[in-house]
């Protein structure tokens, strides 16, 4: 990526979950409310070789193992596994000439990062995560995979994203040092909850950002991440809006999320 390059990326590797015309209407909101991006937007459905890539060098390494566990078998074992994969499939090697997912080899390690929101975090990969799967044996790779490559191969420095998030930031990070890629800066910002704790996004009955109303949305947005802007800002428009938060933004009135991973 270009310095002062903007790109749009559409994080569609899971394709079975995609939505028809979804990811037009999010383009079209987007450009309401104000964002600009250069050249041709990014799909990671159409990545696949790249990850591929990625896949052989993890391969290479002995870093990866096939795993021909059904759901039904790991559902057995979670209880007493506490939700961590039990190995199973460990001692196997690819190539292998059944169906199976790729998971990898995670050590008895713990990975550290300092978020510029949350501070210093902490997972024991073997203890909190587990062996996990990067390719899935239905032959999509997985986000972990896909989003560590795919933040490289654009030169992304920073990660700015929400806080559910956090918890899959540890396992990013191993698989950034299993590549030898450098490690971007991270800042994982608080959700819009609703009263069940929920993602506001993910409740029933969500109403939808107004594409009509955007400064409207951005100001709420402003509030919920302690900017403090002034009222009559809601009146003004999307480009002052936008110019207003990045004269006024500070990063120490953001709120700190609720799920931190420290570790004791």
């Amino acid at each position: 990526m270009n310095k002062g390059e903007w790109l749009l990326r559409i994080e569609d590797v899971d394709t079975t979950r995609r939505v028809a015309g979804a990811a037009d209407t999010m383009m079209r909101t987007l450009d309401k409310f104000g964002f600009e991006w250069d050249g041709e937007v990014i799909w990671q459905s159409k990545r696949s070789g790249f990850y591929a890539q990625a896949l052989e060098q993890l391969n290479n390494d002995g870093l990866v193992f096939p795993c021909t566990c059904s759901r039904k078998l790991l559902a057995q074992t979670a209880v007493e596994q506490s939700g961590i994969y039990p190995g199973t499939c460990r001692s196997q090697k690819l190539p292998f000439p059944h169906d199976h997912a790729v998971r990898v080899r995670v050590p008895d390690t713990t990975i550290s990062f300092d978020d510029a929101i949350t501070g210093e975090n902490q997972q024991s990969l073997a203890a909190e995560c587990g062996d996990f799967v990067i390719k899935r044996r239905d032959g999509l790779f997985a986000y972990q995979l896909a989003v560590v490559v795919d933040d490289a191969l654009q030169g992304v420095t920073e990660i700015v994203r929400g806080a559910d998030l956090l918890d899959s930031t540890p396992r990013q990070i191993f698989l950034q040092q299993c590549l030898n890629y450098t490690r971007p800066g991270y800042l994982h910002l608080p959700l819009i909850l609703d009263h069940d704790g929920r993602k506001l996004s993910k409740s029933e009955g969500a109403a939808e950002l107004n594409p009509d109303r955007p400064v409207k949305s951005i100001h709420a947005a402003l509030r919920h991440l302690g900017q403090q802007p002034p009222a009559d800002l809601v009146k003004a428009g999307t480009v002052d809006v936008w110019q207003w938060a990045m004269e006024n933004w500070r990063i120490s009135r953001v709120p700190t999320p609720h799920n931190v991973i420290k570790t004791s």
